[in-house]
């Protein structure tokens, strides 16, 4: 919010754009505006959602009433229609709270890398990512399973069984290129 024009702003990091690029989805950014959701998924009729990074629910604390709103709307659709949907870390958070888990302050994840193993269809992997959240899983709900996890024993990535659902905590589109693991993890969600 820059208070003294009154004007509310949206972020999103350009690299996000070209890592699903990489991976051959075209991505097209939807505005903050709960209203105008319906409208334009019936316009664009989308193959997936991306639900990125970015700032702290408003359930815990954050300012973007109205993208919680849009995301929540964007889950409902692609859920409706079976639709792959990936959460990068504040979009792992969303889907976590939109599917009834719950969240909790962790300490030591934000602004550094970490380990984190986990299982990636039959496959086991121990990769070296980066961490910016404030945010871990205190809850994944009954939906959600965990599929990898930091040496603390945090929730770093969850999928769900019956939709392909899929929360990662870390950025792809911060690393200087696209890993392996982050490529297999898009391309199994969505092509």
């Amino acid at each position: 919010m820059i208070a003294e024009r009154n004007e509310r702003r949206d972020a999103l990091d350009q690299r996000l754009i070209d890592v699903l690029a990489e991976c051959g989805l075209l991505a097209i950014p939807v505005p903050n505006r709960p209203e105008r959701v319906a409208e334009l998924w019936n316009a664009v009729r989308p193959q997936g959602v991306v639900l990125s990074g970015g700032n702290d629910l408003s359930h815990y604390g954050g300012s973007s009433l109205e993208r919680d709103k849009t995301e929540s709307i964007l889950l409902e659709l692609a859920l409706a229609e079976h639709l792959p949907v990936l959460g990068i870390c504040r979009g792992f958070q969303m889907l976590v709270h939109y599917l009834g888990g719950k969240l909790h302050r962790l300490n030591g994840h934000t602004g550094t890398r970490h380990q984190v193993n986990g299982l990636v269809g039959n496959q086991r992997f121990d990769s070296d990512v980066n961490s910016y959240h404030d945010w871990g899983i205190a809850e994944l709900g009954e939906i959600l399973q965990p599929l990898a996890h930091a040496a603390d024993g945090s929730v770093e990535a969850a999928g769900h069984h019956g939709h392909r659902v899929l929360g990662i905590m870390w950025h792809p589109e911060r690393e200087p290129s696209l890993s392996g693991l982050d490529r297999k993890l898009i391309e199994q969600q969505f092509v």
